[in-house]
């Protein structure tokens, strides 16, 4: 039985960079298996600029999440900024995104971190403070820079990227959240040591016991505690760390591949961290119609998986054409060469009057 949460997504915004690096040269310069790229669906990542961070890509996407939320700064009761790549180790990003947006003073800030799931961990507290009356709006924002060791298997998709969203009850909404559930373990499979430039990883640990036992066992528990079967759900929407693992929780969960690739950031723009499921759960409401049930799974190393059942509204036609498209982004592409990219996230150290 579906218990309402009275809360919904009432605008949503995303920022894609321009600038592509190309997997396929990666794996040239690296010395790895030009069959790679294609065995992991991954064709490019997306990669932030030189002046481009986590707080000003995250910046854009909420700007336009509340453009079609249709609401002021002043009407955002709550900024949380959900990010494993923020510029400063001791000073919250929140508060330089909801300044620059002209949110009011009063509000509740705050950064989270949960490696990629920050930000689904976000909408679930918003929902709780909406439910309970404590916000009428809150903006949520999951944004991250390309963090890899050069040379490393992240290096193929570790991408940039932003996207936001509006939460406010479920009335106001162009999609209401119907359900959510979380399911969180102990499992150390990601991991970044203090004062380590770079994450590691436990290579295919991160796939199983990772990835997909606890996106997998997320989405039971909603099922269960819902009453709801994959049937009932026109799309669904997983992390997106590389091209396949998403179509692979699918058939674990006995999901039609159709339903899954609509939600698919294609071609790949890479693993946006705080941004990928999100991303894709834009990219489906832009394509949805009213009615449709989305089934939305976020993935935290660490680790942890919320799961979400969406209900788009008919006021989803309308908030479509008040920003631009991730289709678009997607489209609007320049390809950059590896020095380039080491250029732009300061991968080179100079000597610099040595």
């Amino acid at each position: 039985m579906v218990i309402p949460l009275e809360a919904g997504i009432r605008g949503w915004g995303v920022y894609v960079p321009r600038f592509r690096l190309s997997a396929h040269d990666v794996a040239t310069l690296w010395g790895y298996d030009s069959r790679l790229p294609k065995a992991l669906g991954i064709v490019e990542k997306a990669v932030a600029e030189e002046d481009e961070d986590s707080v000003t890509m995250g910046w854009y996407a909420a700007k336009v999440a509340i453009r079609r939320a249709g609401v002021s700064g002043e009407e955002i009761d709550a900024v949380f900024f959900g990010t494993e790549s923020k510029p400063y180790a001791v000073k919250p990003s929140a508060t330089i995104v909801a300044d620059a947006l002209g949110v009011k003073k009063r509000k509740l800030a705050t950064d989270l971190e949960f490696a990629c799931r920050a930000a689904g961990e976000g909408i679930r507290i918003s929902i709780g403070l909406v439910k309970g009356g404590l916000a009428q709006n809150t903006l949520v924002i999951g944004s991250d820079t390309a963090q890899a060791n050069p040379g490393d298997l992240l290096d193929f998709t570790a991408s940039s990227g932003a996207v936001a969203y509006v939460i406010s009850s479920a009335t106001n909404s162009v999609a209401t959240i119907e359900a959510s559930v979380t399911y969180v373990t102990d499992t150390p499979d990601f991991w970044r040591r203090d004062r380590s430039p770079y994450p590691e990883h436990a290579e295919i640990f991160t796939g199983e016991p990772a990835y997909f036992h606890h996106i997998v066992s997320a989405v039971k528990l909603l099922l269960e505690e819902t009453g709801l079967k994959v049937t009932d759900f026109d799309y669904a929407v997983f992390h997106q760390p590389n091209g396949r693992f998403p179509l692979q929780v699918a058939r674990l969960l006995g999901i039609p591949q159709e339903k899954v690739i609509p939600g698919l950031v294609t071609p790949y723009i890479g693993n946006t961290y705080n941004a990928s499921a999100l991303i894709g759960l834009a990219k489906v409401l832009e394509e949805a119609r009213p009615g449709n049930r989305i089934l939305v799974a976020t993935f935290g190393s660490g680790a942890g998986s919320d799961a979400f059942s969406v209900v788009v509204n008919e006021a989803v036609l309308e908030a479509v054409n008040k920003g631009p498209r991730v289709s678009d982004m997607i489209n609007s592409r320049v390809q950059i060469s590896y020095g380039e990219y080491s250029k732009f996230r300061g991968l080179l150290l100079r000597n610099v009057g040595g």
